[in-house]
């Protein structure tokens, strides 16, 4: 049995070639995709050939490689020993792949219980669970102010889920004037241009003498630098941002030690594979967190996507993807039809 996926065959190249898929094992589910989301970030640094792509420290990229990781769709075949879904169960998937059909763990997939959650949305909770870890790690108090360094998918979401979570007020922060339109629209009290004169005195005046959090991810350590020159004393930044290049520093004797931040890892493999705890959440927890929101109407992540392709155009997609510096915030590849 063959499916369809989309992959990275050489540098800068993305095509949808058939490929074989594997023997469903015991613990396996068989997902036929409806919805898959693109993280222009990461799939950037993967298309791209980023030596610094693997964060556990791999040397070398290697051609070709598969793409994408957040998707929804259908189950369709399940192993013997698989207990928590059933074929026909609406469900959404982690570390998935852009591809018509995708066989992964059973522990890899969660069922979506409410049917007023969509594909779409679903297929954007896993990447917003990065974000949300990111909250969770910096012990977010409600009433306390947040700022978003970066407005991409990550920074966008986590602007949501700050309003969510009950910061206020919320600054996002892009030198993109269109980007921070779209943040003021969805939940950012202010929007403001990182290289505008005096930046981080117009935050400190916003938020009553500096940022209590800040999610920085820009993944540029020019970024992390201005991040801490907006913080409150006690101040926490979650570095959610992959922030590849090293070649950068930071005064840590006058913006770190002496105010007390305190800097926080929030790459998503910084957390626990089974038992969450307070701050630290599963994938599969943060995951039913997402969807719970949105299905209680407390989340709206359809609000950011602004382009729906066939995976049939996924050369010109990622074409955009390399060269436009104004690629969407959100771009989700629809499945539904494509093996028909």
């Amino acid at each position: 049995m063959n499916s369809k996926q989309i992959i990275f065959t050489e540098i800068n190249t993305a095509k949808l070639l058939d490929k074989e898929l594997p023997e469903l094992s015991s613990h396996e589910v068989m997902v036929k995709t409806a919805v898959s989301t693109v993280s222009a970030g990461t799939e950037r640094a993967n298309i791209t050939g980023d030596p610094n792509i693997n964060a556990r420290g791999a040397a070398g990229v290697r051609f070709p490689r598969a793409s994408g990781y957040s998707s929804s769709g259908t189950v369709i075949a399940v192993g013997s020993d698989v207990k928590d879904v059933k074929v026909g169960d609406r469900v959404a998937l982690y570390w998935s792949c852009h591809k018509s059909i995708n066989v992964v763990n059973e522990k890899n997939v969660v069922k979506i219980e409410d049917d007023n959650v969509s594909f779409e949305s679903a297929a954007m909770s896993f990447i917003s669970s990065f974000s949300m870890a990111a909250i969770r790690k910096t012990r977010l108090e409600v009433g306390e102010s947040a700022m978003v360094m970066g407005l991409g998918i990550l920074g966008m979401i986590a602007v949501k889920l700050l309003r969510v979570a009950g910061a206020a007020p919320i600054v996002a922060v892009d030198p993109n004037k269109r980007r921070r339109e779209i943040a003021l629209a969805n939940g950012a009290d202010y929007a403001l241009d990182p290289y505008e004169e005096g930046f981080a005195e117009r935050v400190k005046s916003l938020t009553d003498g500096g940022v209590n959090v800040a999610i920085e991810v820009t993944g540029v350590g020019a970024g992390f630098n201005q991040a801490l020159d907006c913080m409150a004393k006690f101040g926490r930044v979650a570095l959610l941002g992959c922030t590849r290049n090293s070649d950068f520093t930071v005064d840590y004797y006058r913006k770190i030690h002496a105010p007390g931040i305190t800097v926080i890892g929030a790459h998503t493999i910084a957390r626990p594979e089974e038992e969450s705890h307070p701050g630290w959440f599963t994938h599969r927890d943060d995951m039913k967190a997402i969807l719970k929101l949105i299905a209680g109407a407390r989340l709206n992540l359809e609000s950011l996507i602004e382009e729906t392709h066939s995976p049939v155009s996924c050369s010109e997609v990622y074409e955009r993807l390399v060269y436009d510096k104004n690629f969407p915030v959100v771009v989700q590849f629809d499945w539904r039809g494509i093996d028909d």
